[in-house]
């Protein structure tokens, strides 16, 4: 079994896979203020809490868009499995090729997810990932990633609305009852939960007129991401939620990087 983390702007999302298989997540509070003690402690209390003691743990691997909290989280890692743990990061094993334009430059959530996608549903794939940041990555059947995009996520943009406005509340997540909002609470859901699965459909629409002009077959839609349940039963694209497919990508990651290391000793 292996703790695999992901380090998100928002959250940190840590999971423990057993062959392949999720066995269970959790989340906590990304902070740039926190200790490698503090990390350690949360981490540490989290697995006790399921049932995962430090000696049941092979090894740890940490896909992180958050550089100020690396340090910290691979010290705590550390203190808690007592080995380093392995980092997505340029001049890993992928399986993927990069027609990007700085491959050096792509966030390491994004391989996790084409590299899962790739692997677990075959052919041409859009991964809409949904967070902080809602991305599109696309893959194709040849396994070649060929680029995306990337919008502010559901949350930011409230949040932007509520503190650049004087007049807009915060507003939760919960589905709107229609369309049309007649007053202001239900006018913000509408445009928080219909514009961004209207957002989604339409990128998704112009990737695929992309796609097929190049001769690449009709995608498949993964979506992910902790936001992703609140928007796919509002998305007219046909979409399969995958909540857990950043987590098996760095399963996957592990096993092509640390895994064939050592059966190569």
């Amino acid at each position: 079994m292996i703790l695999a983390l992901d380090a998100g702007n928002t959250n940190i999302c840590a999971g423990c896979i057993e062959g392949g298989e999720v066995r269970l997540t959790a989340r906590i509070a990304t902070d740039r203020r926190k200790t490698e003690d503090e990390y350690a402690g949360v981490l540490e209390a989290v697995l006790r809490m399921n049932g995962v003691g430090p000696d049941s743990l092979d090894g740890s691997i940490i896909c992180s868009v958050v550089p100020p909290v690396n340090r910290c989280l691979s010290l705590a890692v550390e203190m808690i499995t007592g080995r380093t743990p392995l980092f997505v990061k340029p001049g890993l094993k992928t399986g993927l090729a990069l027609r990007v334009d700085n491959p050096e430059g792509l966030g390491s959530d994004r391989i996790a997810d084409a590299v899962a996608a790739s692997a677990l549903y075959g052919g041409t794939v859009i991964v809409v990932d949904m967070g902080t940041m809602t991305t599109l990555s696309v893959v194709n059947g040849k396994k070649e990633f060929l680029g995306g995009a990337i919008c502010p996520g559901i949350r930011l943009s409230q949040q932007a609305l509520a503190a650049g406005t004087s007049q807009l509340p915060a507003i939760g997540l919960d589905p709107p009852e229609r369309a049309i909002g007649r007053n202001t609470v239900e006018c913000m859901k509408s445009g928080a939960i219909f514009g961004t699965a209207a957002m989604v459909d339409g990128l998704i629409a112009g990737i695929r007129r992309e796609l097929a002009e190049k001769g690449e077959p009709a995608p498949r839609v993964v979506m992910t991401g902790g936001i992703s349940r609140f928007i796919a039963p509002y998305c007219r694209e046909t979409v399969t939620v995958d909540p857990d497919l950043l987590l098996k990508g760095l399963w996957l990651l592990y096993q092509k990087n640390v895994r064939r290391k050592e059966a190569g000793r």
